[in-house]
Order: structure tokens, then sequence, then C-alpha cells
């Protein structure tokens, strides 16, 4: 663990660290991307400039500028700067942290930055520690996380930070950032580089939007080639794959090709056909697709689409995110695999949806209805000599579990909801409540 100012003084020398390091911009006029949130009036650069920034937490893929950033508020804030890294680093090195800036504070009037990197590894306890300190102030956390931190950071410390979601870069923006590379770079600046049209966009496809790996690959590419005669050195598209050890996959994760091959996947599973579910699943895994978003589709999909037709579905998927969010990539595609085709190959129903969708539908459009005083709650004796509870039949005193009574308000009792199919499990359910509400024939 070290200040900012001394790591970042040992990667200016070019060749001691991947370019990515030295090519990090080190003020706000220097960042690219992120402009929704930087610019003279957008709030992230007031807060910056008026150095009131809040704890927060920057939520985006890799590559975007999160690390960059923070390091970035640091040295406009002149905060004493951590860096820690969620995937090694515990509570005692937090609490090493945490009493530094409770000294800052009291000696020096300083502030103090933590910076988190991959904050969504933290363990409960680990968050925990965090609490207290950004709780009276005396760290400003910066968490980076490329998870939605409503899943992975436990709530008191996401009520305590500002969250703020970065963009993936566009094609424009890494373009602007390789060119600031090879205009400012030491070792870059030596090559005399050739980059023909065809060869950026094929870097910048197989870099997948993550500026750290454009600028390693390129870096990587250069180190690769000899000059020609002319004492330049031009790149192809064989060196730059060559380089990134993989050829082009045509998947843009912030693009239409995303949306395309995710909606493909769902189709198949929704059209029971587990063949084209496992093609479109291993296209998004080998183009970098993030294995929880894809578990977390199957996990609506399985509720939305098969539904009490196999209610066993729904477990599954929920354990299939468990277990990816467990193990993580390579081993995560068996247990992605093994989901998509079991959900592609059981009977389907979107009976349970169509339910909710209509009495979503009803509560929004209708009058709120008053609940009936015989299915309401008693607890006090002036509700019960108000009509509270009066004539509840309790289920359980009948045969079966079940006796017909009216649940629903005066005005829609006779609305039906929840239509089952006749396919799988659904087909039971069905017959029983048709046995049951005879009136309402489902």
């Amino acid at each position: 663990m070290e200040l900012f100012k001394n790591t970042y003084q040992k990667s200016n020398k070019a060749g001691f660290s991947p370019l990515a390091e030295r090519a990090r911009p080190k003020t706000l006029d220097q960042f690219v991307g992120q402009t929704h949130l930087l610019g003279e009036t957008m709030p992230l650069q007031l807060l910056i400039e008026h150095d009131e920034l809040p704890s927060i937490i920057f939520w985006g893929p890799p590559g975007c500028g999160k690390t960059t950033l923070a390091r970035i508020i640091a040295i406009h804030t002149k905060a004493d700067f951590f860096q820690l890294s969620a995937v090694s680093s515990g509570v005692k090195d937090v609490r090493t942290v945490i009493e530094r800036a409770e000294a800052n504070r009291k000696h020096f009037n300083k502030k103090t930055i933590l910076f988190i990197d991959e904050i969504h590894r933290f363990n409960k306890a680990q968050q925990d520690a965090l609490l207290h300190s950004v709780e009276d102030g005396a760290i400003t956390l910066i968490g980076a996380t490329t998870e939605n931190p409503s899943f992975e950071v436990i709530s008191p410390l996401l009520s305590r930070c500002k969250v703020y979601v970065l963009e993936p870069l566009s094609k424009v923006e890494l373009i602007q950032i390789l060119n600031q590379a090879v205009d400012n770079d030491e070792f870059l600046k030596k090559q005399k580089l050739q980059f023909p049209d065809d060869v950026i966009d094929h870097l910048i496809l197989l870099s997948g939007g993550d500026a750290r790996i454009l600028l390693n690959g390129i870096e990587t590419s250069v180190q690769l080639i000899k000059q020609n005669k002319a004492g330049e050195k031009v790149l192809t598209k064989k060196i730059i794959e060559a380089a990134f050890q993989r050829k082009a996959i045509k998947y843009d994760k912030a693009g239409e090709e995303h949306y395309s091959i995710i909606s493909a996947f769902i189709k198949s599973i929704r059209g029971s056909d587990p063949d084209a579910a496992v093609y479109w699943l291993a296209r998004m895994l080998e183009a970098g697709e993030d294995p929880k978003f894809i578990a977390r589709r199957m996990i609506v999909l399985a509720s939305e689409d098969i539904g009490n037709a196999d209610p066993y579905s729904l477990t599954l998927a929920t354990s299939c995110f468990t277990a990816v969010d467990y193990i993580g990539m390579p081993e995560a595609r068996i247990v992605l695999s093994q989901t998509a085709t079991y959900l592609a190959s059981v009977p389907k129903s979107n009976a349970s949806y169509t339910a909710i969708e209509k009495a979503m539908a009803d509560v929004r459009n209708l009058p709120n209805e008053a609940v009936p005083l015989h299915i309401r709650n008693a607890p006090t004796k002036l509700m019960e000599e108000l009509g509270y509870s009066k004539d509840y039949k309790y289920a359980h005193n009948y045969e079966d579990g079940f006796v017909e009574m009216q649940f629903l308000p005066d005005n829609l009792k006779d609305k039906v909801y929840y239509k089952p199919t006749d396919y799988g499990r659904e087909k039971t359910l069905r017959e029983r409540l048709n046995q049951l509400w005879k009136k309402k024939k489902r």
C-alpha cells in the first residue's frame, strides 16, 4: 500500500510500467470520456472543483476511467491518497488507512481519499469496517466496481455514498486516447508508427471498449514488428491479433451486437431450442460478456417465460447466479450451459407474467378499492367492533384446507388474472383451481 504520489513517480519512466499506466492523464482537461459527468456545468466536475466531493462509487465497465478519475480527484483536491485492491487487501489494511486519515484530520487538517478497486469483492466485514469513517468524514471513499452496487455493496455503505455510472468509451473517445498516447509517450514517439484506418478499427474492436487493453495491446503490437526501410513501423491486423492472442469477434458490449445476441439467447430458450441457446451463450462468453449479466437474465426468464410450468427453473436459475458469482470464469461457463439447456428444454408458460401485468394495469387505472372487512386484521377492540375480520373463515378448519370466500374487492370479485396453461406442472394447478373455484373458469 503506497501513497499515490509515490506510485505515479515510478510509473513515469517509459518501459518501467505498461503504456496504460504511463499514459494516465493527470488533469480533468486531459481526461477523455464521461461527458455526462464532467464538463463546466456537470455535477461531478463542480463537486471536484469546489472540493466538496462526498464518498462515491464509480460503477462502469473495465477500462472506462474509474481508477484514472479517482487519481485525478486526489491530485486536484490535494488529498492524501491511498489505493487498495479488494482482491488482495483485508480489514487490517483498511484500518491502517483509517488511522492515517484520523491523524491527517487531527494534526494536518488534510483530507484523505481511500480508493478501493473492485469494491464489490470486499466481503461484509470489510465493508462494515468502512462505515464509521465514511459516516464522520474521516475518509472520502471512492469505490470502483464493474458490478451493480445495489447487489454487491451493503446497504449501509451504499446509503452513505453517491453512485456515479460511468459509460463505456465510444470509438471516437478511444481513438482520442490512442492519439494522446502516441503523441505524448516517449517510447511510442520514437517508433514512427503508421495506423491504417482499418487497423485502428480492428484494434478498437479487439479491445472491447477497454482503454487499458487498447493501450497495452498497441504497445505489445509495436514491440512485435520491425521498422521498414523508411524507419517506420506499420501496424497490420495480423500483428494486432498476434498481440491480443485472439481474432476479433463482432461483439460490442455496449452496442447493437450486445443487445442482438442476448436477445437471440433469450428467444432461443423461450423457443425451447437448447442448441441455439448454447451457441449464443458461447458467442457471448467468447466475446467477454459478464457471466453474471447472463445469469441475471436467465433468472428473469425463468419466471417470465417458464413460471409455474416448471417452478424448479427459478430455483436453478438463482442457484446458477450464485455459482457463477462464487467460481467465476472459465468454470462458470459449465454452470451457465447447464442452466440454459435446462431452461430451454422444459415446458413454458407466461401465465404468471401475464397475471401481474393485468393486475398492475387495474391498480394503475382503477380507483383504489377497499379491503373487504372480513379479511382485514383486527388487532384492537375498536377494529373488532367495526367488523374487521368478522365472518372470516380459517381455511385450515375445512376439508382439503379450502373454503370458498371473497378475497378481492367487490368491484373486482369476478376478475381472473392468473390463467394457468396446460403445460407441465401448470396443468395440475389449473385443474385444481377450476375444481376449487367453480365460478371462475380458467
